[in-house]
Parts: structure tokens; sequence; C-alpha cells
């Protein structure tokens, strides 16, 4: 009951369980991997803007098995990466879809602009 309530405020318990533990995934990986697994998380951040938990603790889970496999493989991370890791990132977090924090924005645009031409035909 009280695992509930505090979820209803703080969000999923189980999704901070497994971001915990894509977190210490990261930082047993060996460098180089270590480093660009870490570049891309902070990417990820900033440009994907996913909102749903679910989402992106999968997103991250399937990084951290990215990496971990290439890191076994011995797979060098300009192969995994290509010439643009902008653009591998870009890719990467565009295939997880998944709510956006600008989708609230792009809503609340149109809203407004609707309702300003509204005004205007008044």
């Amino acid at each position: 009951m009280a695992a509930k309530w505090i979820e209803t405020l703080t969000g999923s318990l189980e999704q901070k369980k497994q971001y915990k533990q894509y977190k210490a995934r990261v930082e047993a990986l060996p460098e180089p991997y270590r480093a660009a697994a870490k570049a891309f998380d902070r990417y990820f951040m900033y440009y994907g803007g996913i909102t749903d938990g679910d989402t992106m603790v999968k997103m991250l889970g399937d990084s951290a098995d990215l990496w971990e496999r290439a890191a076994v493989d011995g797979t060098p991370v300009s192969a995994i990466v290509g010439d643009d890791p902008v653009e591998f990132a870009e890719t990467f977090t565009q295939a997880y879809g998944g709510r956006q924090w600008i989708d609230k924005e792009r809503a609340r645009l149109t809203k407004a602009i609707a309702e300003a031409e509204k005004e205007e035909r008044k």
C-alpha cells in the first residue's frame, strides 16, 4: 500500500531499480566501452527526451547490452558507431519512440494557435 503511494509521487520504484542496475553495468565496462556508453547515455538524456519510464529503461538496457557484447567480442567502438556518433545516437533513440517531453509542448503550441485563430475570426 505505501509503495503505491510513494510511486504515485516519485514514479516507478522498479524503473529506478532498473536504472541503477543499468548504471552499475556501465560502470563495470572496460575502457573505452565505459567512456562511450557514458557519452551516449548523456546524449540520450538530452536528445531523446523520453518521458515514458518503461521506454527509457528498455532503451538504456539495450544500450548496456550493446556495449557489453562489444566488450566481450572486442569490437572497436568505431565499428559500432560508424563515422558519425551523433547520427548513431539519434537513430538509436528514434527506434524507441515513446512519449517525449516535446510532445506536450507541441500540443500546447497547436492549441494556442488554434485558440488565437478562433479569436481572430470573432
